[in-house]
């Protein structure tokens, strides 16, 4: 029986929306640890020689979770664009976007060539 997440849009979508739904609430509570467990601590991050660590670790821990909402939110716009008819279309040069690059990030709003001139490549 094929894998339905490997030829369905859709399915593709939901499973990539799971995932990262997953992963934003592992790393919001790395985040709520990290916060609790310096709150719990005596340590002071200006004097303390373990507060700077632990200040670049709750900023890390944050950025990694602003990354997974903001990708969470790129896959919603997917969903959108699906529904509207225009998702697998490259919104720079309106050319079909490839499946293998859809396959690899269903978010996908360009094409590769175009995603690649964008990013000044």
């Amino acid at each position: 029986m094929s894998d339905p997440a490997a030829t369905d849009p859709r399915a593709r979508l939901d499973a990539a929306i799971a995932a990262v739904r997953s992963d934003v609430v592992a790393r919001q509570r790395e985040v709520d640890g990290i916060v609790e467990a310096a709150r719990d601590s005596n340590a002071d991050d200006e004097h303390d020689p373990e507060g700077a660590t632990i200040a670049f670790e709750r900023e890390q821990a944050r950025a990694q979770l602003d990354l997974s909402r903001t990708r969470l939110a790129e896959l919603d716009r997917a969903v959108e664009r699906l529904r509207a008819g225009h998702y697998g279309v490259c919104e720079t040069c309106r050319q079909p976007i490839a499946a293998d690059r859809l396959i690899a990030r269903p978010e996908a709003r360009q094409c590769v060539a175009c995603a690649s001139r964008a990013a000044g490549r």
